[in-house]
């Protein structure tokens, strides 16, 4: 089995190269990460113990970014609030260029697109699909509330208070994305999806379940509190 390749890795210097950012603008992005997505360092390197990032991680910020600029400019028409879509229509429906930005976000971003309203089985049973379908309404209240880059007006109603969600439950309880953010911590369900992609999370790394409507990823609340008082110990 052949090894993994080490990730690339970029400085500040290199970021300011390829982006025309400051050191100072640079240094505020990763300040405020929790609330803009700037991707967490990943080591130091030099007596100035200069932070390094996954170049990768970088670059997909970055075109993420430009996307989401692309995105509050646009203004979807005017459809029938309880037409269903399917996610290359509503890809499309949203104002991204590509027809596979929705299906993206959910493969990438577990939690940060919100679950589909209908799923129909297709296929034959030896080659079974499954098309998930949105509400217009439902992607209309996603765009008034999206999770975005930088600081929103909006910010508390994206919060994610952890008194919604009881530690005291039943621990074989299985809870999804937001209910997990909440219980560890986070501030959103970006920067928990974010945590777990780059394996901040190792005890979230294996699921307990998925979801009958559209697959989501489920944890039991044993699982997640016992991740919750590791990140503690740290």
């Amino acid at each position: 089995m052949a090894a993994q390749s080490a990730p690339r890795l970029i400085d500040a210097a290199g970021i300011r190269a390829e982006h025309g950012l400051s050191p100072q603008s640079i240094s505020r992005l990763y300040v405020e990460r929790e609330a803009n997505g700037f991707p967490e360092a990943v080591g130091q390197r030099g007596r100035g113990r200069a932070r390094l990032w996954n170049k990768d991680e970088v670059d997909q910020w970055f075109a993420e970014r430009k996307v989401s600029n692309r995105f509050q400019d646009h203004r979807p028409p005017t459809r029938d609030p309880n037409e269903l879509l399917n996610a290359a229509q509503a890809s499309r429906f949203l104002g991204y260029k590509s027809s596979k930005q929705v299906t993206t976000y959910i493969r990438e971003h577990p939690g940060y697109f919100p679950e589909p309203d209908a799923v129909e089985e297709l296929g034959t049973s030896e080659r079974p699909y499954r098309r998930q379908l949105w509400r217009i309404q439902t992607l209309l209240d996603w765009m008034a509330t999206r999770p975005g880059r930088g600081k929103r007006s909006d910010a508390k109603r994206s919060a994610l208070p952890s008194s919604d969600v009881p530690v005291d439950g039943d621990p074989d309880e299985l809870l999804g994305a937001s209910q997990a953010a909440a219980l560890l911590g986070f501030k959103s369900i970006n920067t928990f999806s974010s945590s777990l992609a780059q394996g901040n999370l190792p005890l979230l790394n294996t699921v307990d379940a998925h979801s009958e409507k559209g697959g989501y990823r489920r944890w039991t609340r044993r699982r997640i509190l016992e991740q919750a008082a590791q990140r503690k110990t740290r």
